[in-house]
């Protein structure tokens, strides 16, 4: 990434370059991503492995093992199963909006901070876990650290990036997602081996590693200007920031702007009241419509659950294991491409070409599996390999699109005045669906059977037409001065003129 400055379409200049101050602190902000991946990957593993649903899960276990009769869409059919999945979820929704408020008085630091002390405190929790109250108090706590981390950290890898090479540096927060969850994926395959049953123990203690990463680190990072300026006014210390994260002493024009923009926040004593208002219709509409179609696109069928989805088309434990790692290696390499590209062809590109691309491996994955699988006995090698084969492709279609770009999106389009209310906003959106997901998969997976692949494949023809239809693109547009997007869309204009 060269220096230089971003040119803005109003014919103003923010100077600057990316410098290793602004990479470092980045770089431990978007800790908070590989746990939040880590933790949407580990549950997934251990799940499927036969030592830890003897012991906290022995129905499933005997379904699995015993009964010969039930469905092969059937056999993880079970409620509890799903709320040690969801439990995280549940409580990572009610974290967040705690997280909101607090990140807007106290800054993106400290809750970055309550995150990863949240997720330090679960992660033991877990692995220390004798019985099923322990194990999902564990995910409670890791669900306070999900919601905290999602809260602020999008916002401080937004406020902190040049505008220039804004989306290669909030890409990064989802990067960290999917490195997060190929190393749980890795983790996983390898504490499987373990002799003695207690290796899911070491999956969930493992995150214990990146969670004091990301406490310790937080103690050292500094606030974005953005939050400086507007919690103290303290136009000093958010000058002093800014030339270092931008490694050049011109930064007034861009300082300027932030003033401004904080100048309108103050004057908005309810950012959720001001979000209902007319003028800022589009962004209500993205930070709802985005967060919920990121989660109907089926991705959390494939992160929560990959290794069950394998062992129903008949791969072992170990090869449903592994199965898994090889699309957490193409879901990490797709997003560090999105991160690479993002910035020069734009959001809504990637968007639509990943969607096409979701789709169209949807229904061949449908397809092959209600023509092929039955309720009992297995899919077939050959078959079974080209299922993998069309879910790396899948994943591949997310990870350089919606996945990423379902964070970058509504993190630069909020106005500064009501910027944590909507992104509050938008990760409640995301979690309540990835609750229901998590706690309704296996039960629509027993009923619905391969057309479970045709469901989610509807949504992602949906989504497709919206961005298509209705997102305007925001490449290398200041966050201060998004406002200008809507007032130029061919359909938003005339609601927010």
């Amino acid at each position: 990434m060269a220096g230089g400055a971003a040119i803005l379409r109003e014919g103003r200049e923010h100077g600057g370059k990316v410098t290793w101050f602004v990479i470092l602190s980045c770089m431990v902000a978007a800790m908070g991503g590989f746990l939040f991946g880590y933790d949407l990957g580990i549950s997934g593993g251990v799940s499927s492995m036969e030592p830890f649903l003897k012991k906290f899960f022995p129905e499933v276990y005997r379904k699995m093992k015993e009964d010969t009769k039930i469905s092969n869409y059937c056999k993880f059919d079970s409620q509890l199963l799903t709320a040690f999945t969801s439990s995280l979820y549940v409580a990572a929704l009610f974290a967040s909006l705690i997280a909101s408020p607090m990140t807007r008085s106290f800054g993106r630091k400290l809750s970055i901070l309550v995150g990863g002390a949240a997720f330090l405190a679960g992660s033991a929790l877990g692995a220390a876990a004798f019985n099923i109250y322990m194990l999902i108090l564990g995910r409670v706590l890791l669900g306070v650290g999900v919601g905290f981390a999602n809260q602020s950290v999008p916002l401080y890898l937004s406020e902190m990036a040049p505008a220039k090479y804004r989306g290669a540096f909030n890409i990064g927060f989802q990067l960290c997602v999917g490195m997060g969850v190929l190393s749980a994926n890795l983790i996983n395959f390898g504490t499987e081996k373990i002799k003695g049953g207690w290796g899911w123990r070491v999956s969930l203690a493992t995150g214990a590693a990146p969670a004091s990463i990301l406490t310790l680190g937080a103690l050292f990072l500094p606030d974005t200007p953005n939050s400086l300026i507007h919690r103290n006014n303290d136009h000093q210390k958010a000058k002093l920031i800014l030339q270092r994260v931008r490694g050049t002493s011109n930064v007034q024009q861009e300082l300027e702007d932030l003033i401004e923009a904080s100048l309108i926040s103050k004057a908005t004593p309810n950012p959720f009241d001001k979000m209902s208002q007319r003028k800022y219709r589009p962004q209500l509409v993205m930070a709802i419509a985005i967060p919920f179609f990121q989660q109907v696109t089926g991705i959390n069928v494939i992160t929560f659950y990959a290794p069950l989805l394998f062992l129903t088309v008949g791969f072992g434990e170990s090869a449903s294991l592994l199965s898994s790692v090889m699309t957490g290696v193409v879901g990490t390499t797709s997003t560090f491409v999105s991160m690479l590209v993002v910035d020069r062809f734009g959001r809504r590109a990637l968007f639509i070409f990943g969607g096409i691309q979701m789709l169209a491996s949807q229904m061949m994955i449908g397809i092959i599996m209600s023509a092929h699988l039955k309720d009992h006995g297995e899919l077939g090698k050959g078959y079974g390999y080209l299922v993998l084969v069309l879910i790396c492709i899948y994943v591949a279609g997310f990870s350089f699109s919606w996945g990423p770009l379902g964070w970058l999106v509504p993190s630069e389009i909020f106005p500064l005045e009501i910027r944590s209310a909507a992104q509050a906003v938008t990760v409640s959106v995301g979690l309540v669906l990835t609750t229901i997901i998590a706690q309704t998969f296996l039960a629509m997976l027993c009923h619905f059977k391969a057309g479970i692949f045709f469901f989610f494949g509807g949504w992602v023809a949906v989504m497709t037409g919206f961005v298509y239809l209705l997102l305007p693109e925001t490449r290398n547009m200041p966050m201060e001065k998004t406002d200008q997007i809507w007032k130029e869309h061919w359909f938003w204009s005339g609601i927010v003129s």
